[in-house]
């Protein structure tokens, strides 16, 4: 099975802030639950202002919470 090349460590943020449902980090960030679902599965790459949204969210910078890896290294 092929690593996507976009990571992301929401899921882990998400539970370490008191258990956020994904609920409620879409609406604090303007998207649908359905959304951050998906980024949390990593079938989706947000835009550079949603990913910007949610690293803000949990108080980080953008690199703690998204992370790329080139799929053919």
């Amino acid at each position: 099975m092929k690593k996507k090349a976009i990571q992301n460590n929401i899921r882990r943020l998400r539970f370490d802030a008191g258990e956020m449902t994904q609920q409620e980090l879409a609406d604090k960030v303007g998207a649908s639950r359905q959304t951050i679902v998906a980024i949390e599965k990593n079938k989706y790459s947000p835009s550079l202002e949603l990913a910007f949204k949610i690293a803000h969210v949990f108080g980080k910078e953008i690199g703690e919470v998204f992370s790329y890896e080139p799929e053919n290294s």
